[in-house]
């Protein structure tokens, strides 16, 4: 790809990632915006050998896998203002950690995945940025025994499975206006999901801030576990 045609591509980028980081109150700095485009061009290059993701058209990138990762800022607004420890399960192509990572540089981030091709992209993505808060675990979520702050994740799993296999992962230490918990990003009818949990899970619907279809139906879930 000529420099001319890489620059425009990076600027349209950047333009794109400016408004949606926006609906969220989110600013990021110069060297953010480099890490995320490089993470852009990391994840279709390996896209072509793998299925990482069908999603590859820079602006969907930008708005199903960049922003919606960092719209768990809405569930833990002190997040970032201290070194805490987030585990992401099932983080597959690296989401919603390694956007979280670039955006929250002093917190530290485990992530974790049952597939080992999928963590090494996930692993070079990280090294290649510069990312120096993140490390990976190929292992199914059963096995991982250390102790976080919060879990995160994007799995599509019925809430009661992460939440069974996700408490051992709670350290009981508090240390955040927020309980230590789970926050995960999920769509659709949650109410039947939920009850059992009614209690101790807040919801925020992400269509309160974002004008896009794609948010219509998406929710941040914190749950005390």
């Amino acid at each position: 790809m000529c420099a001319g045609r890489e620059n425009l591509m990076e600027k349209q980028f950047a333009q794109w990632m400016e408004e949606e980081c926006s609906q969220i109150g989110v600013t990021l700095s110069e060297k953010q915006m480099e890490q995320f485009f490089q993470y852009y061009e990391m994840l279709i290059q390996w896209n072509e050998v793998m299925n990482l993701t069908a999603i590859t058209e820079m602006d969907q990138v930008v708005t199903k896998h960049f922003v919606d990762s960092m719209s768990l800022v809405k569930a833990v607004s002190e997040l970032g203002s201290k070194e805490i420890r987030i585990m992401d399960l099932g983080t597959g192509g690296g989401f919603p950690g390694i956007p979280l990572a670039i955006l929250f540089p002093e917190v530290k981030f485990h992530l974790v995945d049952s597939i080992g091709k999928k963590v090494r992209v996930a692993t070079e993505v990280a090294n290649s940025i510069g990312l120096k808060n993140v490390t990976f675990r190929h292992a199914r979520a059963e096995e991982e025994k250390q102790l976080f702050d919060f879990v995160v994740s994007r799995a599509v799993m019925p809430l009661a499975d992460l939440l069974k296999i996700i408490r051992k992962n709670i350290t009981p230490k508090q240390q955040n206006a927020l309980p230590n918990g789970l926050i995960c990003l999920k769509g659709g009818e949650l109410a039947n999901e939920t009850m059992p949990f009614k209690n101790k899970t807040v919801m925020y619907d992400l269509k309160d801030y974002f004008e896009e279809e794609f948010f219509e139906t998406k929710k941040v879930v914190y749950v005390a576990p």
